[in-house]
């Protein structure tokens, strides 16, 4: 900026020059530093079901959303429009029109059930499959679980440029610059949206990549979460690899975990490197007391943690703990009574260390037994000192380490009381046989649907590994999955459920895109998005729900059981027999070998379960719709939106319905489903009777529009949650949400 400030200050105009001075000072206010790209042209969303008025927006069916109409007046079966951007009006027939929304409108959007499988139907919460473009599913989710959301797990696309799957993977436009540019947008909307739903206080997201964005996510997620730690794991997902002509073979994806507030990993047993379970020796649980590596581990540094522990010669028990000398102090000024050694934090080059505690916390621990001699090393006549981290502490404060017993020098002997529960510290790098998506995506999908195809699912042990992590301590957790692809969030998170009695509850999105090829096709046909024979070959009717439903159910697409068991996979291990044959035409030897598949057991919780037994759950499948905002503050689309008062509701108990011919009631009280609503002010006194003291009904939804009548109707239900209908809906939706 030097250099153009110089420029400036020689335009002899003083009007001109101080006009160009304020325009480059705002420039440079406005330069954004780290991820750069062009904030894209607003997406459009496809209004099914919305009737078309005058100043709705429309696009044609049959045509990509490139041209936005708004309708002038509504003539007969025509619409009379007026294209963006221009004065010209053109007649176009209602049935080539659908209404849209474009990113930043406000819409009113409601839930419509499609279907549903039960089988544990006293089990609470249920889990949701939401048909939806993901950025509306959102906007609703953000009246329903902002902020209590645990976990988010999501699978973009990956921005290959491919056309031939059942997400459009293209997100690179002809107008950017910057090829990312159009990914990026696409993306940073969808994940402010996500922050409004995770838990500032402790959550986790999560999000996997390939090596076409992966740069470009990780400075994002640093941009959208700045307060949040953020890690990336290099995962195996293809063992074989996947050939790049000229470069090298890629065999992994990459994870990126952002932790907000207190989150953290749950403890596995598992290190991500094996291919089996390994158990965590005793051993571990001791850790050095000596601070190592090269920054702050000096005595320089930190003076106070320099100090002697009296050691026996004979027992290697420790007596006493000295006080912390100053810097100025020799440590040869100290001298061990007859019998004894002492132990100084030195380190192996001979310098002057320090310990990772205080005299004090030492002294207590001593007392407590959590801190004790290790090895005697003849290098500095001294013992190393061992203790129990503050992990450890934890553990032994929830009961998840036990003390059993005293050793003969007065410390304790700790274990695990669950083995699974062992922290093996996994690392940033994950291979695993069971993450290979061939065998543990597409192969198993194969199994459950038969007769349809979805490329590049997921491993499902992949994603149960990752959620375990995430949730793996929370048995009550909130996983959202807003890229649900097949399905295998929910899949996994059935597993995980069953694998520790968990009742942790998934919401999936997705869209009913269908593919490149199916969607030529159908519309050479006449047929188009909307109409039932183009929704039936959609993603989430021809894929997620299947496969919800059949894994649930323990049987495929064909209604045939499912073969083998979760949490195994099958190997080659060892070559059996031989056979030896002479071939009838040419009378050579051949030698037929034969070998034997070993059941390699990985996830031994789980690995009694069939396929077949199917899960203890429920699921219940939406289509998200819109409404007109001026039939909600009606009251008369009080039937579409129960759906979605029963989610802001805990989703407990089946979802509750009324048939459309039915005449509404003045109030509804759902003990099954915890929540109660009054849908007349008249009935307020016998309807308060009733639920004010009901420990069942925690949720209530009081329909008025007056603000003072709410505020006395709730002055009496100071124990339960409450909300105005159907301003509390209105006002949520009608702020224009941009994330």
């Amino acid at each position: 900026m030097a250099a153009i400030d110089d420029l400036i200050n020689q335009i002899p105009d003083v009007s001109l020059r101080e006009r160009i001075k304020q325009e480059a000072n705002r420039l440079q206010k406005n330069k954004k530093f780290g991820l750069v790209y062009e904030e894209h042209l607003p997406e459009c969303t496809l209004l099914y079901g919305v009737k078309i008025k005058a100043g709705s927006k429309v696009a044609l069916k049959s045509k990509r959303i490139n041209k936005i109409f708004r309708v002038e007046k509504v003539e007969g079966h025509n619409a009379i429009c007026n294209q963006s951007g221009t004065n010209a009006t053109k007649k176009i027939p209602l049935e080539q029109l659908i209404s849209i929304a474009e990113f930043g409108d406000p819409i009113y959007p409601y839930l419509k059930k499609i279907d549903s499988v039960s089988t544990a139907p006293k089990s609470n919460p249920w889990h949701e499959l939401i048909e939806a473009d993901n950025y509306h599913a959102l906007q609703l989710l953000t009246y329903v679980y902002r902020g209590k959301v645990d976990c988010i797990y999501i699978d973009p696309p990956y921005n290959t440029g491919a056309k031939d799957w059942k997400y459009n993977n293209d997100y690179v436009d002809a107008n950017d610059s910057f090829r990312h540019s159009k990914w990026l947008s696409f993306m940073e909307k969808r994940l402010k949206l996500a922050k409004k739903l995770l838990n500032s206080n402790d959550s986790i997201l999560i999000v996997t990549i390939d090596e076409k964005e992966y740069i470009h996510l990780g400075l994002l997620l640093e941009e959208v979460f700045p307060e949040a730690r953020i890690q990336m794991i290099s995962s195996m997902t293809n063992k074989k690899g996947s050939t790049r002509v000229g470069s090298f073979s890629r065999r992994d994806e990459y994870i990126y975990f952002v932790f907000l507030g207190e989150a953290s990993i749950a403890r596995s047993n598992d290190d991500m490197l094996n291919f089996e379970n390994k158990k965590i020796s005793s051993k571990t649980i001791w850790n050095s007391l000596l601070r190592r590596g090269a920054d702050g581990s000096s005595r320089r540094e930190n003076p106070n943690l320099f100090y002697p522990f009296y050691v026996s010669k004979g027992t290697g028990k420790i007596l006493k703990i000295g006080e912390s000398l100053s810097l100025n102090e020799s440590r040869n000024k100290v001298v061990a009574p007859d019998g004894c050694r002492l132990a100084w934090p030195i380190r192996s080059d001979g310098s002057e260390g320090r310990w990772q505690i205080s005299v004090d916390t030492a002294k207590q621990m001593l007392k407590e037994g959590t801190i004790k001699s290790g090895r005697y090393n003849k290098k500095t006549n001294s013992y190393a000192i061992n203790y129990l981290k503050r992990g450890q502490l934890n553990d032994l404060k929830k009961g998840i380490l036990v003390k059993t017993g005293i050793d003969n020098n007065g410390a304790g002997i700790f274990e695990y009381t669950n083995q699974a529960l062992v922290n093996a510290e996994p690392g940033t790098i994950w291979v695993k046989e069971s993450h290979d998506a061939s065998v543990y995506g597409s192969t198993l999908l194969k199994s459950i649907l038969p007769d349809r195809k979805f490329p590049f699912p997921k491993s499902l042990y992949a994603v149960l590994d990752t959620l375990r992590f995430a949730v793996g301590n929370k048995k009550d957790a909130t996983v959202l999955d807003f890229f649900a692809g097949s399905g295998t969030t929910l899949h996994a998170l059935n597993l995980l459920n069953a694998e520790d009695n968990g009742h942790r509850q998934c919401i999936l999105v997705t869209n009913n895109e269908v593919s490149i090829n199916e969607a030529n096709s159908l519309k050479k046909k006449g047929i188009f998005p909307g109409q039932e024979k183009w929704e039936k070959y959609g993603i989430a009717r021809y894929i997620t729900w299947p496969r919800i439903k059949c894994t649930v159910l323990g049987v495929d697409t064909k209604n045939k059981k499912l073969t083998g068991n979760y949490g195994t996979h099958t190997t080659i291990y060892k070559q059996d027999t031989v056979d030896t044959l002479i071939s009838k035409k040419t009378g050579k030897i051949l030698k037929k070998k034969f070998y034997v598949k070993e059941e390699k057991d990985d996830y031994p919780l789980i690995s009694n379960i069939k396929l077949s037994d199917g899960f203890k759950t429920n699921v219940v499948y939406f289509k998200l719709g819109f409404l007109d905002k001026t039939f909600v503050a009606l009251g008369t689309q009080f039937l579409k939106l129960l759906p979605v008062l029963w989610m802001k509701a805990g989703s407990i108990g089946e979802c509750p319905s009324i048939a459309n011919d039915t005449a509404l009631p003045n109030y509804m009280i759902l003990p099954k489903n915890k929540f109660a609503i009054l849908l007349n002010e008249r009935n307020y006194h016998e309807f308060i009777n009733k639920i004010s003291d009901d420990s069942n009904i925690e949720t209530v939804f009081i329909v008025t529009n007056s603000d003072d009548a709410y505020r006395e109707m709730i002055s009496n239900l100071e124990k339960k949650e409450t909300y105005q209908l159907y301003k509390d809906y209105l006002d949520n939706f009608r702020i224009n949400i941009r994330g």
